[in-house]
């Protein structure tokens, strides 16, 4: 029989993962409380339980010290009675005899085995206990058992674990059977055992959905810099690429927001606004504030406030729904924001140290002094000679050549001595030549082209019919009608040619 126990601690060493020495020792406490239960023996005696672990034979051991005077004969033996047993005994030494009952008997074997289970749960406990201590922060896949208003029972496979009302997403529903992921939040050692307490709402979960679900944050490629979480109802979370090649923002959203979508659909329709982490504190504070537009951020080192513009139009969605946004982007960037209006900022002047802040900046990069970069360069003049004033005289086929080309038909006007034209050259160190009529023309973007007369020769209109005197008045001289020269057929019409019907 007692091979067979040892058969049995080997196979729950297997099973269970408990160390059979460990289970050795638990068999003995159980011997010696049954024999102290059973067999008279007080609290306060000394027994020693061995146990062969070839043949599995069992003996009890009593134990007493060797006195001068016995004042308790259950712990102690006189002098003269140990050197009964052995003549080399002394004061002090300790006198063993084995006091094995000849059959235990069936209370003595219960007695046992209810100490052989209490030892192996205890190592059980201590065994998830040293699993799940070194967890804290992961995230695991649990099944819901049970759940009330004031927590969730949760089955991990192995043990069971609990969570609070407190680390519950507001509105979200929990149904047995229901499997949902975890956060470990803290493990505890207590009497009953090691107690698992889980979290929906703390942002080490939605950073863990990132890395299960983006490949390049699990090959390190793009890294999460940082986390702001309202759970159930927005998050934001700042992200950074180590390769310059790769977006950080459009590897976490996904093809079609699909990646994204994941960790969403997981956290029970949260809104999560993924931006791009920069290690200029105003950029990445124009970042955080997203979706709305920030003209320039004010950095006050010394109080750590980011004192940030908006346009008029913008400064409700900057600020966010009961200043949601704003507190998520503080969060994210561990510095005070504070939002003004484009009117505000002009009032409170802060245009004017923005500027001033680009300003040391700039000279603090370039070793200059602040007042040069903040004085504009004046550019230098040169100084230009007085262009001369040539008079150059137009010829009268330029005077024709140019309304041609403007309109169909001109009207002959009686010759008029040409005016002399006075055009602006550039200052020339040799003195200005006279230019040409064709040289004009080209340098006017107009062709001088044969008019219609020099093509196909003159056409005379017939004069129209001078009226009869009338006697007796007196009329103003008719004036003379103007002929006209057509220097263009493209541009003639039916009505130029004065076709008329004879009466």
């Amino acid at each position: 029989m007692n091979l067979e126990l040892i058969g049995a601690l080997k196979e729950l060493e297997k099973e269970r993962g408990i160390s059979k020495e460990l289970l050795m020792d638990a068999i003995e406490t159980a011997i010696v409380s049954a024999y102290k239960k059973n067999y008279g023996a007080s609290s306060s005696s000394s027994v020693r339980v061995e146990f062969n672990q070839q043949t599995g034979d069992i003996r009890v051991y009593s134990r007493r010290v060797v006195v001068e005077e016995v004042e308790d004969d259950t712990v102690e033996i006189s002098l003269e009675e140990a050197r009964e047993l052995d003549a080399s005994y002394q004061v002090g030494d300790v006198v063993e005899r084995e006091v094995t009952p000849a059959n235990f008997g069936r209370i003595a074997a219960q007695t046992a085995k209810q100490v052989v289970i209490q030892k192996i749960r205890e190592a059980e406990r201590s065994i998830v206990y040293d699993v799940y201590s070194n967890r804290e922060g992961d995230v695991v896949t649990g099944t819901i058992q049970r759940a009330d208003h004031r927590q969730a029972l949760v089955d991990l496979g192995d043990v069971e674990a609990v969570l609070p009302a407190s680390e519950m997403i507001p509105g979200e529903a929990y149904r047995p059977h229901q499997k949902l992921r975890f956060y470990i939040n803290e493990v505890r050692q207590t009497s009953r055992g090691p107690q698992i307490f889980l979290s929906r709402t703390h942002p080490g979960l939605l950073r863990a959905l990132f890395e299960l679900e983006v490949p390049e944050i699990q090959s390190g490629e793009v890294e999460i810099k940082s986390v702001a979480r309202e759970a159930g109802n927005r998050s934001k979370v700042a992200v950074y690429s180590r390769d310059p090649d790769i977006d950080p923002v459009g590897a976490c959203v996904g093809a079609r927001g699909s990646r994204v979508q994941a960790v969403v659909a997981e956290l029970g329709s949260e809104r999560i606004d993924v931006v791009q982490w920069e290690k200029d504190v105003r950029e990445f504070v124009k970042n955080a504030l997203s979706p709305a537009k920030v003209l320039y951020v004010v950095i006050d080192e010394a109080e750590k406030v980011a004192h940030t513009v908006v346009p008029d139009d913008q400064l409700s969605l900057a600020i966010g729904k009961e200043g949601q946004n704003a507190r998520l982007a503080a969060r994210l960037t561990g510095w005070r924001i504070d939002i003004k209006s484009e009117a505000q900022a002009a009032e409170l002047g802060l245009q004017e140290e923005f500027l001033a802040q680009i300003a040391r900046e700039e000279s603090r990069d370039l070793g200059v002094d602040e007042e040069e970069i903040l004085q504009p360069a004046e550019p230098e003049l040169e100084e230009v000679e007085p262009a001369e004033v040539v008079e150059i005289e137009v010829e009268e086929e330029m005077e024709e050549a140019a309304p041609a080309a403007a309109a169909g038909t001109v009207e002959t006007e009686p010759e008029a001595e040409a005016k002399p034209v006075k055009v602006a050259a550039a200052p020339k160190t040799q003195p200005a030549q006279p230019v040409s009529v064709p040289d004009l023309a080209s340098l006017t973007n107009i062709s001088k082209r044969k008019s219609w007369e020099e093509r196909f020769g003159r056409f005379e209109t017939p004069a129209a019919p001078e009226p009869e005197p009338q006697e007796k008045q007196e009329t103003a001289k008719p004036k003379k009608k103007k002929e006209k020269v057509i220097t263009d057929l493209s541009q003639l019409d039916s009505i130029d040619f004065n076709f008329e019907e004879e009466e």
